[in-house]
């Protein structure tokens, strides 16, 4: 454990520095949550964010929601989907969770 507490020592004649572990303990702990946290959450992001780019009319989605359908218009900030016959809801773009295969609500 005296690495994580320094062990009270009598001070000699010259104060002692601090050691290299001291500086490189919490280097290591941010190193570990920025790899481990931090970068994986990026990459989701983006990932996300060219799915909704990339999205298209006809395609078949998924909602934060859980409701499924098929795009039939876009706008810039809402989306019309089509969840049944002439049933039609609008959803914010950001509300499209996943994109569907083709074929895939016929299945259902």
């Amino acid at each position: 454990m005296d690495f994580l507490i320094s062990p009270a020592l009598a001070e000699t004649g010259a104060a002692a520095g601090p050691s290299m572990l001291d500086f490189a303990f919490p280097i290591i702990l941010l190193v570990l949550f920025y790899v481990m946290l931090i970068r994986p959450q990026q990459k989701r992001a983006k990932a996300h964010r060219q799915m909704q780019s990339a999205l298209a009319k006809g395609d078949e989605v998924v909602t934060d929601g859980g409701l499924m359908g098929k795009i039939l218009e876009i706008n810039d900030n809402a989306i019309s989907v089509q969840i049944a016959e002439n049933v039609e809801v609008k959803v914010r773009r950001e509300a499209i969770s996943a994109v569907l295969p083709k074929g895939t609500l016929k299945k259902l």
